[in-house]
């Protein structure tokens, strides 16, 4: 299929689905946690995601090389992981509250994201995604066009930086779940914060476990590598989720919950064993639309009910063109690049 447009997007079939107590009773019927399903998970992601480590710890030895391949498949599985934890947050991988937090601090520790801080930082994303007066916790940055040409040159300079590809997809990512996560915020409960205390504490013993065993270099060498892999692909992820063409992105006052859902986070289909790894996340703008539902549950949803056809669908292939999206032109209502600023401000010239 192509990619998104913002006239496809003001197209998609919402009605008779307006109607907040229609969609929600569309949705109820997929939110019904599955304990098979979800130990399955477990099973399959826990088991060789260790057993991969095993592997790399004898491989090493043979040649730090040969580990390469190994990995990118634990990284694979990181991502994986990552669903599972973020799935706990939401309430919607096990049925029971105590195990999907158990589940939840256990995985936020492999994928070194604070459990409850990060799920409190992740609900302002749902409640706020596509609302222009809040770009605030747990987004990408993104400037409109006016508040960029309205910065300072320094500001310009890093934000510049930080939506380089390079640096938005390999030291940014390792920044975050590295460093920026060992840290909470003033704004969040108590109980939030304590959560990233933990976090790092279980961090520092899977480290020293792992240096224990591995030694201090194969060990640092093999989990970096590991986490270059997973916080890329994690950040991709997310980015194409809400950066993509017609993305939805509205101020407060004309702000709507199932538009920024169903036209504002991307159905992005992936090839099956990706969309394996990824846990289903491509279907984020059913996600999105109730949170509630297990990511072992989406496709079903997805495939089920008739709101969903005309979604446009954003492939591999085409998702490698939301890179060049830098500032949102808030007159014209899409995504631009830097190249763009020439014609905006020739425009702006030419009507003073």
């Amino acid at each position: 299929m192509t990619e998104f447009s913002r006239q496809e997007a003001t197209n998609l079939p919402t009605d008779p689905y307006a109607d907040p107590k229609v969609w929600r009773k569309a949705m109820v019927k997929y939110q019904q946690p599955s304990r098979a399903k979800a130990s399955w998970q477990l099973i399959n992601t826990l088991l060789p995601f260790v057993g991969v480590w095993v592997a790399m710890y004898f491989v090493y030895d043979v040649s730090p090389w040969l580990t390469i391949p190994l990995m990118i498949l634990a990284g694979g599985l990181c991502v994986r992981l990552f669903i599972i934890f973020h799935d706990c947050g939401h309430k919607s991988f096990l049925k029971s509250k105590r195990a999907g937090n158990i589940w939840g601090f256990i995985t936020g520790i492999l994928t070194f994201t604070p459990y409850q801080f990060w799920h409190w930082e992740h609900s302002i994303h749902h409640a706020t995604s596509g609302d222009l007066d809040h770009r605030e916790e747990g987004e990408v940055w993104t400037m409109t066009v006016e508040e960029y040409e309205k910065s300072s040159k320094w500001l310009k300079l890093g934000y510049r930086l930080v939506r380089n590809p390079f640096i938005l997809f390999t030291i940014s990512p390792l920044y975050l779940f590295l460093i920026w996560h060992r840290f909470s915020s003033k704004k969040a409960k108590l109980s939030a914060r304590l959560s990233v205390l933990w976090t790092n504490l279980g961090i520092a013993a899977m480290f020293t476990t792992g240096i224990l065993i591995m030694g201090l270099k194969k060990y640092l060498i093999l989990q970096l590598g590991v986490c270059v892999v997973f916080s890329s692909v994690g950040v991709w992820l997310f980015y194409v989720q809400h950066q993509f063409e017609g993305i939805y992105w509205e101020r407060k006052s004309k702000w709507d919950f199932v538009a920024a859902a169903l036209q504002g986070s991307s159905y992005y289909k992936l090839p099956k064993v990706l969309q394996w790894f990824s846990g289903n996340i491509g279907y984020h703008h059913i996600h999105h639309l109730s949170a509630r539902i297990p990511n072992y549950r989406l496709q079903e949803c997805h495939d089920a009910e008739e709101m969903f056809e005309a979604v446009p669908v954003m492939t591999l292939r085409s998702s490698l063109a939301c890179v060049k999206h830098r500032l949102w032109d808030e007159e014209n209502s899409k995504l631009v690049s830097f190249k763009y600023l020439k014609e905006y401000r020739a425009k702006k010239k030419n009507a003073a």
